[in-house]
């Protein structure tokens, strides 16, 4: 089932269930697939542009909340953590720290990096191979971290 379908199922069982949080989640999802197929050419999304999608959305939430919290307003990160909460349901599970750094470790070590000056080499095949399993800035981190 493509996400578009397993949106709009979850939409109909938000609505029925009253819950304001997943549907304004889902509402958004469905309307970045809508923006997504009708800007440019009219093609069908791929499942990797699928995960970038809810990647990105789930990206905004995370960094609206993190401004709320720097300014003392709880009241609005809340809801903000919350659709998070909904948009990871649609995402594959994350991999964990240990697996995360194992991965990098053996692309390090293909690629030959030795220094942060290798680190551009190292992130352009880590994101690749690490698409929608792990947020990039995770991957950075841990990147940074073996490289430093």
């Amino acid at each position: 089932m493509s996400l578009q379908q397993e949106v709009m199922s979850k939409l109909k069982e938000a609505m029925k269930a009253k819950d304001k949080v997943a549907l304004e989640s889902l509402r958004a999802i469905k309307s970045a697939i809508l923006l997504a197929q009708t800007s440019g050419d009219a093609k069908e999304l791929s499942s990797d542009d699928e995960i970038k999608l809810v990647q990105k959305l789930v990206k905004q939430r995370k960094d609206s909340a993190a401004l709320y919290k720097e300014q003392d307003r709880d009241d609005l990160a809340d809801p903000e953590l919350a659709q998070v909460a909904v948009l990871k349901q649609f995402l594959p599970e994350q991999m964990g720290e240990d697996e995360l750094k194992n991965v990098i470790a053996t692309i390090i070590s293909k690629v030959g990096a030795t220094s942060m000056k290798d680190m551009g080499k190292v992130m352009g095949i880590a994101s690749k191979q690490l698409a929608g399993k792990a947020d990039g800035k995770a991957i950075s981190n841990v990147v940074k971290a073996l490289l430093g």
